[in-house]
């Protein structure tokens, strides 16, 4: 199976346009060489794939026929990711929510009208 089509059978990428642009942009490695999207995975391959600014190493046990639900995804990969790199994830959450918090910013158009509103009642 090609390398685009495992990551997106195994549920890495939402679409397999974007594994393919992953590979041919050299965020997915096997066996530590960059590769293109057409390149083939046995079981044993060790791949690692950048994504989100995180990098995920896995095993390939055995090549799925299609897409795969969520839970059987374990059955065709070993996750060999560090602990560092889920905690690196968990902090990027974090500082994402720290810059801007939902609700702060431009007022919306509601926001506007309930301001308009009580300078009116004010005069």
């Amino acid at each position: 199976m090609r390398v685009d089509k495992y990551l997106w059978s195994t549920r890495y990428f939402k679409t397999r346009s974007i594994a393919t642009q992953a590979c041919r942009k050299g965020a997915v490695r096997v066996n530590d060489a960059i590769v293109k999207p057409s390149r083939e995975v046995y079981p044993g391959d060790n791949l690692t794939v950048r994504k989100d600014q995180v990098n995920y190493t896995l095993r390939v046990i055995e090549v799925p026929k299609s897409r795969l639900g969520p839970k059987l995804v374990d059955l065709y990969r070993i996750d060999t990711t560090s602990k560092e790199a889920s905690q690196h994830k968990e902090l990027l959450k974090y500082s994402k929510e720290y810059y801007r918090k939902r609700g702060m910013g431009r007022p919306t158009k509601k926001d506007r009208r309930d301001i308009e509103d009580f300078k009116r009642e004010e005069e």
